[in-house]
């Protein structure tokens, strides 16, 4: 019988990938099984996703939503595997935004090397004084905020947020999550349907976001961004087009697979290559834009 030859060893990729949304701890996951699993989707770099501390305050929805809902590890839990893999993995910087010390604890981590905010996902208003704190942070050290959109959920007043985008030019955001994806439709009226399926139509609130602001990016990450690249594919080649200095793959997936169907980080990277209109804008999704953005 023929010895099995260890996953890193078969998988190299042909060309560079940047995943700019993982996360340490996810659901319970252990570190090794992060690292097979991101091999086996042929990540080259990895950007790891920080929880705030845990606190039970209206802002986590009384702890609900510590460990970012889902036993995601803190800052120095990520800075010290990206440490210990730092040709493979690099992290962000996070807090829970209204409790004290939030914008020490934040910049604390990028003087250390933090390469965005993130992940913002907290039950406060977008253009609270608390976020804007955060965003100025953000101008100051030059990195992205990456936001967490979930109607009445996390981050409050989606539609205002354009008031940030003007004030904060020369901060870049990156959309995520549900509220963010399903607003790509100009036809979605009901925000409390998280997944909507069907045909898309032009004018939704977050396609006029990526067209009207420089600084406004997207995280294509999760299942409401896979599913916002499947549910009408014909939008989503004309989508992709028309935004593919604006789109930036991201996994945030929680599985032990790394590939197939059963891992919808995999998935999402096979509908970024099946929709790019072209090889040049398929690596822009999936290396270029990233490495722009997150100055890799």
């Amino acid at each position: 019988m023929t010895a099995a030859v260890p996953l890193a060893a078969t998988v190299v990729p042909e060309e560079p990938v940047i995943d700019i949304h993982q996360h340490l701890g996810y659901s319970g996951r252990p570190d090794d099984v992060l690292l097979r699993h991101q091999q086996a989707m042929g990540i080259t770099t990895t950007i790891l996703l920080p929880a705030g501390r845990s606190t039970n305050t209206p802002s986590t929805h009384e702890g609900v939503s510590n460990g970012l809902q889902a036993q995601c590890l803190g800052n120095e839990a990520c800075r010290e595997f990206a440490r210990r893999h730092s040709h493979q993995f690099r992290f962000g910087a996070n807090e829970v935004p209204d409790v004290e010390g939030a914008t020490r604890e934040i910049e604390r981590y990028l003087k250390l090397g933090g390469l965005v905010i993130a992940e913002q996902k907290f039950g406060v208003e977008c253009d609270s004084k608390e976020m804007q704190a955060i965003y100025s942070v953000a101008a100051e050290h030059r990195v992205p905020v990456l936001m967490h959109w979930q109607f009445e959920m996390y981050n409050y007043g989606f539609e205002r947020f354009h008031t940030m985008l003007e004030k904060y030019p020369k901060v870049n955001f990156l959309g995520h999550a549900q509220t963010w994806w399903a607003n790509i439709d100009g036809r979605n009226t009901d925000q409390t349907v998280m997944y909507p399926k069907g045909p898309v139509a032009r004018g939704g609130l977050t396609d006029k976001y990526l067209s009207d602001y420089p600084n406004m990016f997207g995280d294509l990450s999760a299942g409401s961004g896979l599913n916002a690249l499947t549910r009408d594919e014909d939008f989503a080649r004309d989508f992709i087009a028309r935004h593919q200095d604006k789109l930036i793959y991201g996994s945030d997936c929680s599985d032990h697979v790394g590939s197939g169907s059963a891992c919808q980080g995999a998935q999402t990277i096979a509908a970024i290559r099946r929709l790019s209109p072209s090889k040049a804008v398929e690596r822009k999704l999936l290396f270029e834009n990233a490495k722009r953005l997150f100055r890799i």
